[in-house]
């Protein structure tokens, strides 16, 4: 009778066989946890084509094991690296593979790099609806702190579709995470975020944002790191002053000075602030002072633009303080950096107050020529108004009058070689001549005839020429002179330029 039985030699081949197998199967899972470590760490410390490497070889060696469930883990990592690395379109293919069917949906790490990846891609509404969904898996998990970098994330994709309500509805939600989980220096970060985002909604009052802001101050004595608390000042300081809470504002700026000491960039900035929102409460003198540092800190920065706002800034306190001298040179030092960073906006602004100053020194020949270097600026601009060109082209036309009724009432005066006679006959023409009568009245109110008249603003308007299209109802630019009708700025205070942060 037969036996079914295998020999026992064959028996212990299976076993050794299997052995081996499983064996081996041990060994590509420690490859793989060791790859994936190695991966991390050169993540953490920047090396994102280090950690590419190892988590490319780790899927490979996961492919090969035949193991879905760890496949996945795999690409999700690799997806990860390649969005960490600047390129999201690869991480997402990735990202892709690691969804394990409908559970996708339940994952807050995968759903919360798959908005980053869409994020990087510049697609903000898909990412939202991704950092929406994790943020609630987090919450979900007891996960404050995760929750709360999710709706800063999630904050940002409104903010940069203009969304300004929703934006800080999620960072006033980050702010109330961060609490929860105790990480009090990233909830006053996610509130300095609330406040400058309700300011620029309309869906909260004076009263609220300005609790935002004193809740986010109440939090700085948990900030241990100087630049981020130089940063929070800064920003909370710039949020009053639109707000046009200039004390406080001031105060603000005042207590970044400290954390900002070592940090120059940051502490142009500060005083850059602190002047224009000195300038804002009326205290010219004291201005002076932060308006010459920060100019001079820009300047050793080699940040042209921001050092030509501060001397326009200080061409403003100057001409407050009655230094109109003072206020040209200054007002001549911000055109050339405006000219040099083509801020052609800026440029037409500077080149109006200077004209301005001029025309109040009585110097319309040097006034004329900054008009019409403004109308000249003008025309690269690309959205400006109607009001602004008409208000440039009276205003050169003001001018050319001036200018000639000045050259018409002054005396002419003899050559030196001239004879006796030439010099009877200059001043009998000087005395024929009608400006004298004209030096009774005001400048602005010449009594030349129509001629003069037509004769400026043809002059103006050939100067000036075409506008061009695309012109919109506004012109959106800085002016340092209070009395410029052809300001049209709502958030730049006083006139002062206060900078981005």
């Amino acid at each position: 009778m037969a036996s079914n039985a295998s020999p026992p030699g064959e028996n212990e081949e299976k076993v050794k066989r299997k052995s081996k197998e499983v064996r081996k199967k041990e060994v590509q899972v420690e490859d793989i946890a060791e790859l994936t470590s190695a991966g991390h760490r050169a993540l953490q410390e920047g090396q994102s084509d280090d950690a590419m490497s190892c988590f490319n070889a780790a899927l490979q060696a996961a492919r090969q094991l035949q193991d879905r469930r760890v496949q996945r883990a795999c690409s999700f990592n690799l997806g990860a690296a390649y969005v960490e690395a600047g390129r999201p379109q690869e991480g997402l293919d990735f990202l892709r593979q690691a969804q394990p069917g409908p559970r996708a949906n339940r994952l807050p790490d995968l759903q919360f790099n798959l908005g980053l990846a869409h994020n990087a891609l510049g697609q903000n509404k898909e990412a939202a609806t991704y950092f929406l969904q994790a943020a609630q898996l987090y919450r979900s998990q007891g996960d404050g702190g995760s929750e709360g970098d999710t709706c800063m994330e999630l904050s940002r994709c409104y903010s940069r579709t203009q969304d300004w309500s929703l934006a800080a509805q999620g960072f006033l939600r980050a702010a109330e995470s961060y609490r929860g989980a105790a990480m009090l220096d990233s909830a006053a970060a996610a509130l300095k975020e609330a406040g400058s985002h309700m300011i620029q909604s309309d869906q909260y009052n004076r009263d609220d944002i300005i609790s935002v802001l004193t809740e986010c101050l109440s939090l700085t004595e948990n900030i241990t790191e100087p630049g981020i608390l130089g940063e929070l000042f800064l920003s909370v300081g710039v949020s009053y002053c639109r707000l046009r809470c200039f004390q406080e504002a001031v105060q603000c700026f005042r207590q970044a000075l400290g954390p900002s000491a070592q940090r120059p960039p940051l502490l142009a900035k500060v005083l850059h602030n602190l002047g224009a929102a000195l300038n804002s409460e009326g205290q010219f003198t004291p201005a002076v002072t932060y308006h010459r540092l920060a100019a001079g800190l820009y300047g050793s920065l080699g940040c042209l633009g921001d050092q030509a706002r501060c001397f326009s800034n200080l061409a403003l306190t100057c001409s407050q303080l009655g230094d109109e001298e003072e206020s040209a040179e200054n007002l001549i030092l911000a055109l050339q950096g405006f000219r040099d960073t083509e801020d052609h906006l800026a440029e037409v602004q500077v080149c109006e107050s200077l004209a301005e100053c001029y025309m109040r020194q009585r110097k319309p020949k040097k006034a004329v020529q900054l008009y019409k270097q403004a109308v000249s600026a003008l025309t690269h601009c690309q959205d400006t108004s109607g009001h602004v060109r008409d208000h440039l082209v009276e205003r050169l036309t003001v001018a050319l009058q001036q200018d000639l009724f000045t050259q018409r009432s002054r005396p002419l005066r003899p050559h030196p070689h001239n004879t006796p006679v030439a010099q009877l006959v200059r001043k009998s023409d000087v005395t024929q001549s009608p400006g004298r009568a004209s030096n009774k009245h005001p400048v602005h109110q010449s009594r030349e005839g129509p001629g003069q008249d037509t004769t400026g603003k043809q002059e103006a308007a050939e100067h000036y020429g075409s506008s061009g299209g695309g012109a919109t109802d506004k012109l959106d630019y800085m002016s340092m002179v209070p009395e410029s009708p052809s300001l049209d700025r709502k958030d730049h205070l006083q006139n002062s330029e206060y900078p981005h942060v």
